[in-house]
């Protein structure tokens, strides 16, 4: 069932502009502390705007490795509390022993943390690769990008919040998601689009935020071929995006953008149509 929380709200402000002082009203984004349990055993909290939550818990759970499918999620509740919202989920049997068994092996003693070598191990998990004979235009890339304002109706009146965008040739941006963290935003489209069950192997996921390792690790899990991006991309995500075989656009302008890895993919004429 879904719940409807607001994403923002509206405050009041002092201003300085031009030398002279006002008062005025100015949109923000909420930011809510989300926890996520499987079967009443918490995993995760993040700080995340609290929308499109059905859609943040299956794509975490994805990304996370939890679950392999929307199909292994047999409920999920959204429960508000004093202190921040839970996104309760019950997943299946098979799934909960093997969850319950790397929960307990992470947490491991007290003192340990997340265990230091196998949390290091973790963070630089290898992605999955990616094998596709996709390919696009330049200019449709260049369109698709341009048309990600179209849907960004919370950061319109924020100016605040990241979105990701699921892209496809003769179809434009089939969904997008928007949250004040880039993460969040990929992981509740990686959600959405599992649970309309879209794959994202023709076409492209578009980001307005720089471009990190986990990103592209979540693209991966996604099975996307072509990653582009407004900011540029760190040194460690193009040398992952190499390995996961993930063509990497970044630093998007009006005038273009920049291609790191697997170029192959985009050609230059304009022989793609962006709906």
């Amino acid at each position: 069932m879904t719940v409807a929380f607001s994403p923002l709200r509206h405050v009041t402000h002092a201003a300085w502009r031009c030398g002279d002082t006002g008062v005025g009203d100015r949109a923000i984004p909420e930011e809510t502390a989300i926890a996520f349990t499987f079967n009443r055993l918490t995993y995760a909290v993040m700080m995340a705007t609290p929308a499109d939550l059905e859609d943040f818990g299956v794509g975490f759970s994805l990304s996370e490795g939890v679950i392999s499918g929307p199909d292994e999620i047999e409920n999920i509740e959204i429960v508000p509390g004093a202190d921040g919202i839970e996104v309760r989920m019950w997943i299946t049997e098979p799934r909960l022993d093997a969850f319950t068994a790397r929960r307990r092996y992470l947490v491991g003693p007290t003192g340990c943390g997340l265990c230091g070598v196998e949390s290091l191990a973790e963070a630089m998990r290898a992605p999955p690769k990616i094998v596709s004979d996709f390919c696009v235009s330049a200019d449709a890339i260049a369109g698709a990008i341009a048309t990600m304002s179209v849907g960004q109706r919370l950061n319109r009146q924020t100016h605040a919040v990241h979105a990701a965008a699921y892209w496809e040739p003769g179809r434009g941006i089939v969904a997008l998601r928007e949250d004040v963290g880039r993460h969040n935003a990929l992981d509740k489209l990686a959600g959405a689009l599992a649970r309309s069950g879209t794959k994202a192997s023709g076409g492209a996921v578009l980001l307005t935020s720089r471009v990190s390792v986990e990103l592209i690790q979540k693209a991966a899990v996604l099975g996307a071929p072509v990653v582009a991006a407004i900011s540029a991309p760190t040194a460690l995500a193009v040398r992952f995006a190499e390995q996961a075989g993930i063509t990497l656009a970044a630093v998007a302008r009006d005038d273009g953008f920049e291609i790191f890895t697997h170029r192959h993919r985009i050609v230059g004429d304009s022989a793609e149509h962006v709906a």
